[in-house]
């Protein structure tokens, strides 16, 4: 069987880390989590481990494209 001839643009892959750790807010703005959620939490006060579970918006025009490239189809 003859394989089809390619046309048009090739697919873009979504980096699954990227993913999970960034999201769009209903305005467009970027938002990430906090880091150093996982484990050794036992000393650490409730309030900032609630601190901790909030989404901050991320800074830099650099990073906002490199992320962007990297999760093309980011909702």
């Amino acid at each position: 069987m003859p394989q089809k001839p390619r046309t048009g643009k090739f697919k873009l892959k979504t980096h699954k880390a990227t993913s999970k750790r960034f999201r769009l807010t209903g305005s467009g703005e970027l938002v990430r989590t906090k880091g150093g959620k996982s484990h050794l939490r036992r000393r650490t006060s409730d309030r900032t481990k609630a601190l901790l579970s909030e989404m901050i918006p991320v800074k830099g025009r650099k990073l906002i494209k490199r992320i962007r490239r990297l999760v093309p189809n980011l909702k």
